[in-house]
């Protein structure tokens, strides 16, 4: 950061990225790949926190590491071909946008603690603070905003 003082630049010593930081990762579907993923956003959250200062309280590291796990393992689960891991962040949040080749968009089922499965949507809407779904040229894009820190 900068300050200007009657007309002099003045630097403050402490500069933050004006870019989010972003990082992406394609994926086959082998066996895996989930586990390659999640390993994937945990060096993108360290790194989020060495480059961009992030500070994220405690339950951050645990909760994105599962919204990724859950939106990957239904690519994985839903598409026909090879998927997407997208991830975005600031000081403050780590977007997480996953592409498939299915143009099925997913469905968000009612609570229902006896059913078993078809819960992952569910939990990504709880984790996030914005969510969304959308067809793309290749299929679909899911988005997720992960904040790092809850007030």
């Amino acid at each position: 950061m900068t300050e200007h003082l009657g007309g002099a630049v003045i630097p403050t010593g402490f500069d933050v990225p004006v870019e989010p930081l972003r990082s992406a990762a394609h994926y086959t579907g082998e066996p895996g790949c989930i586990a390659e993923a999640r390993a994937f956003a945990s060096r993108f959250l360290q790194q989020l926190r060495t480059e961009w200062c992030a500070t994220a309280d405690g339950r951050a590291d645990g909760e994105l590491l599962l919204m990724v796990s859950e939106l990957v393992t239904n690519a994985d689960r839903h598409s026909n071909g090879p998927y997407i891991l997208e991830l975005e962040g600031t000081d403050t949040s780590v977007t997480v946008s996953v592409y498939d080749s299915s143009t099925a968009l997913p469905r968000r089922f009612p609570k229902d603690p006896e059913r078993v499965g078809r819960h992952g949507l569910e939990i990504v809407h709880a984790l996030a603070s914005e969510l969304t779904v959308e067809r793309v040229p290749v299929g679909k894009r899911v988005r997720a905003v992960f904040p790092l820190r809850r007030d």
